[in-house]
């Protein structure tokens, strides 16, 4: 089981935060630090000092470390047109010398759509299967050779395809709850399938479908990594989780049933459970970015447990 962190710095958080996280999840084991790509703030959260932007983060980040795998949990498809995606994100990769993964979505928050002037189209689904036909599109097209297009949303004529990224194939993650398009889509362009914040039994029967797409497209089930987003609250005894919980306004029995909450015991029992059920991969929802020692009993507590 591959633990990875997972940040939402639209709640909160300056370049200076994540880069310290993303160095402590390096240093610590981690398999990788992702974020989200939003421009707003949810829920009770002030989001002060504001947004960052996270190909811009990540970029800074690639320069700034040194082994620890980076990419974004979801790339919002709404934010960037895919021929300036495919660019951004090759040359992050050629930055970090080849450690980057795309996450990539339909984009869903319409209010920060309209807090920042940014359209957001009714048919979300569709421009977001021809974004990926576009985006490895024109990573696939060899040096030298031109890369057409021509779509219902987006249009692409004689392109030259570059830069490349330095990874030969950036790995590509997709998302989400559907019950057909969105395993379909998952069977033709990702390397892994992600479902954030679901239960055991809705993991195993989205698993289940993706597989089932795979081998209709005529892919192995294989062929993908299957994983999970859960917020975590880890603490050494009662009282430190519950003190956690509350730094980031969660009730504690919530959490244990919704989450990676309790005891290092008690969180490797619920990851292997999830493990029963196909899940390959967890992201570690960290809320309280200033915490890294949640980041190291974790690290010193869970992750060795796991194999």
């Amino acid at each position: 089981m591959d633990l990875r962190v997972f940040t939402e710095p639209q709640q909160g958080a300056t370049y200076e935060t994540l880069l310290r996280v993303a160095k402590a999840a390096e240093a610590l084991g981690y398999g990788a630090f992702f974020r989200s790509d939003h421009y707003l703030h949810m829920g009770s959260a002030d989001g002060l000092p504001g947004p960052t932007d996270a190909w811009i983060t990540l970029a800074g980040l690639a320069r700034e470390t040194s082994t620890i795998r980076l990419g974004t949990l979801m790339t919002a498809g709404t934010f960037r047109l895919p021929g300036v995606l495919a660019i951004q994100v090759a040359q992050v990769d050629q930055m970090s010398g080849g450690r980057v993964e795309l996450g990539l979505g339909s984009g869903w928050y319409e209010t920060e759509h309209e807090a920042y002037g940014i359209p957001f189209p009714k048919e979300k689904f569709g421009r977001l299967e021809e974004q990926l036909a576009i985006v490895t599109g024109l990573w696939k097209t060899p040096v030298g050779e031109r890369f057409d297009f021509d779509g219902k949303y987006y249009q692409l004529k004689d392109s030259p395809a570059l830069p490349k990224p330095a990874q030969q194939r950036v790995p590509v993650l997709i998302g989400g709850h559907g019950a057909k398009r969105t395993p379909a889509l998952a069977a033709r362009f990702a390397d892994e399938f992600n479902i954030p914040f679901a239960s055991i039994e809705d993991s195993e029967r989205q698993f289940q479908r993706v597989a089932e797409a795979a081998r209709e497209h005529g892919r192995g089930a294989d062929d993908l990594v299957y994983s999970n987003a859960l917020v975590a609250c880890v603490g050494k005894d009662d009282s430190e989780v519950k003190r956690r919980a509350d730094a980031i306004g969660r009730d504690v029995d919530e959490l244990k049933a919704n989450g990676l909450a309790g005891s290092p015991a008690e969180v490797v029992e619920r990851i292997a459970q999830y493990q029963a059920v196909g899940s390959q991969r967890m992201y570690l929802q960290m809320l309280d970015l200033d915490d890294l020692d949640h980041l190291e009993l974790i690290a010193a507590e869970v992750m060795p447990q796991l194999g």
